[in-house]
């Protein structure tokens, strides 16, 4: 069955169908260029990404890939996805120390180890109206954070930006929405 010219494909994240399209496409698999749009599963993502995936291969001890089997039963992803976050986020919390990945109401987040969410801080950060070291200062007194937590935020940001601009963006359309319902 098509969809628009696009062939079905399956959800890597959740084993149902989605389509994939796009002219880069080269297979069902996440291989580089494939455009992922998922239609499989509305109420838990809405996401639409570029993947430029390779092959990696790795020796893992058999209590390892025990636990990547149950946790993946519990939250419906394969291992190998699973253990691809896990990695990514490993590796984003050694560049960022003082930063944890956590499941929240829409997906993962960055948050801070002992506070709130990154997009939570860089929003407090531009709501002061002020610039560089007097913006921070603002965020910490007014966020009750310590300035490194705050220095541990923006630097988070400032490697993926567009990740907590979407967070940010997400927020105002949730509050604006529900602005809307109460008039």
């Amino acid at each position: 069955m098509k969809y628009a010219g696009l062939e079905p494909q399956p959800c890597l994240d959740h084993a149902t169908s989605m389509w994939s399209g796009g002219g880069l496409s080269r297979n069902a698999r996440g291989k580089e260029g494939t455009r992922w749009v998922h239609r499989c599963c509305v109420t838990r993502c809405v996401t639409q990404y570029d993947v430029a995936a390779r092959q990696f291969s790795a020796r893992l001890d058999a209590g390892v890939v025990d636990r990547l089997e149950r946790r993946g039963a519990r939250s419906g992803l394969n291992k190998s996805r699973l253990a691809e976050r896990y990695i990514d986020e490993g590796v984003r919390m050694d560049d960022h120390p003082g930063i944890v990945s956590r499941d929240g109401p829409t997906g993962r987040l960055a948050g801070l180890a002992a506070g709130p969410d990154v997009w939570e801080v860089m929003g407090a950060l531009r709501a002061t109206g002020l610039e560089g070291d007097e913006a921070i200062q603002a965020t910490a007194r007014w966020s009750a954070l310590t300035v490194r937590q705050v220095r541990d935020a923006l630097g988070y940001y400032s490697e993926y930006p567009d990740e907590i601009e979407e967070r940010i963006d997400r927020n105002h359309g949730a509050a604006d929405e529900a602005e809307r319902a109460l008039a």
